[in-house]
């Protein structure tokens, strides 16, 4: 869920060449062999058909339930398409350098998958296609995941992925401790409530040191991490520490001390205290839901991030897209692929496998499970993490500058060194 600092070692050998790409005809379900043949003799020119690849090869993320989801999706593909799916397992973290590495000598993938949030570094190195895909092909998409996909880059706006998989975060809570809490108040009102230092037992537990989490204390008044739009960053623009900011910080900083939640709390200790049912609330992601379920059973319940200064919590939203390389021969096909895989169909049985929400918005509102479900509610208040390789240099000031502020630090000192700080890491990194 974080940027790291990635090999960039192919930066600047390259200028992205915009390729403009007509994805294969999407009217059917299925792309047949007769209906490619009608397109080439209705244009007179070269048909998708006609272009049409022996195979087409996928770098899929090696966990085993998300590659199985996969493997079968792309099964169906073969099937329909007569086009040979060779879908490798490769660790996400590993894509980027094995591809700048195999892209160049043809031993690459046709599509590899990654999170939105390292699309500036991806496309900087010149790893990725922009896509030319139709709004109708788009429509299925929430609003949310194709912002996040969205980049500037020298000027140009475009579509760098097809959004596959969208996450943010809510809160868990034990229905044998506490109520489904609906504002902000209601958890600092169980933290005083339900909570026994000496015991171990807290109403409300959160980390001290992560912005991803604590970030929607900061929007909802007014705070943000860069202006300008979405995918259109000025990362000169830092607004971690503006007056709403600091009020947000203060909001934050009434959680910890004596008699509430200890700065020094651990993701650790928050999960362990938690499922051994010590605690009535957490901050926590879908990808914790089997084992917090395992652990606490009916008790469980999750409720959206409760209200914050009287709206809904503005929490940050990761999407994971299939991207085109930009090495590939077949952007049409690889395109045609992706939008395939995550149509509304292969996102239900994506999810019914793997256990990851879809971006299509008919899978996603499709979901009997009543966990599961309540995450698209706090999606459509979700804010796309920053996909700009600035962002990498963000995480670390702020992390530091929350623990302070939970150790008792004033949030109007403390803050502006923490944007300070961001501003040296940026321009010293080079990413400006």
């Amino acid at each position: 869920m974080r940027i790291r600092k990635y090999w960039l070692a192919l930066i600047a050998l390259f200028t992205i060449v915009i390729i403009s790409a007509c994805a294969p005809d999407r009217e059917e379900n299925t792309n047949t062999d007769n209906n490619q043949n009608s397109t080439s003799e209705e244009t007179g020119e070269d048909s998708a058909n006609a272009d049409k690849p022996e195979e087409l090869t996928v770098w899929a993320n090696d966990e085993e339930k998300q590659l199985k989801a996969i493997e079968e999706i792309a099964a169906d593909y073969e099937k329909q398409n007569d086009i040979k799916v060779n879908v490798v397992p490769k660790t996400m973290l590993d894509q980027l350098d094995e591809l700048a590495l195999a892209g160049p000598e043809g031993n690459g993938p046709d599509l590899f998958f990654q999170p939105h949030d390292r699309t500036g570094d991806i496309v900087a190195q010149g790893l990725a296609q922009p896509l030319d895909i139709s709004d109708e092909d788009l429509a299925g998409y929430s609003d949310a995941s194709l912002e996040s996909v969205q980049y500037e880059f020298e000027g140009s706006t475009a579509m760098y992925g097809v959004p596959a998989v969208i996450e943010t975060y809510g809160v868990f809570y034990n229905k044998d401790i506490i109520d489904e809490p609906q504002t902000i108040d209601d958890l600092l009102v169980a933290l005083e409530e339900k909570t026994d230092v000496s015991q171990d037992k807290f109403g409300f537990l959160m980390k001290p040191n992560d912005l991803y989490f604590a970030y929607p204390f900061f929007k909802n008044y007014g705070g943000y991490i860069f202006g300008g739009n979405i995918g259109e960053y000025d990362t000169s623009d830092i607004g971690l520490a503006n007056e709403g900011a600091v009020e947000g910080g203060k909001l934050f900083q009434s959680f910890f001390g004596d008699g509430k939640i200890p700065p020094s709390t651990t993701t650790d200790v928050i999960d362990g205290l938690f499922t051994e049912g010590k605690v009535g609330a957490v901050i926590n992601g879908p990808w914790s839901i089997a084992s917090y379920r395992e652990a606490l059973g009916d008790s469980l319940g999750f409720a959206p991030f409760p209200d914050i200064n009287g709206k809904g919590a503005q929490s940050l939203v990761g999407v994971k897209a299939w991207m085109v390389s930009y090495y590939s021969d077949n952007t049409e096909w690889a395109t045609d692929l992706a939008l395939f895989m995550t149509n509304e169909e292969n996102q239900k049985h994506y999810f019914d496998v793997a256990g990851e929400l879809p971006t299509n918005t008919s899978a996603l509102e499709s979901i009997d499970d009543p966990i599961f479900s309540t995450f698209s509610k706090q999606i459509e208040n979700g804010v796309p993490m920053p996909s700009t390789p600035q962002m990498s240099q963000v995480w670390e000031p702020m992390n530091n500058a929350l623990q302070f502020i939970a150790e008792g630090e004033d949030p109007a000192s403390v803050l502006p060194e923490a944007v300070e700080q961001i501003k040296t890491n940026i321009n010293a990194s080079g990413a400006q």
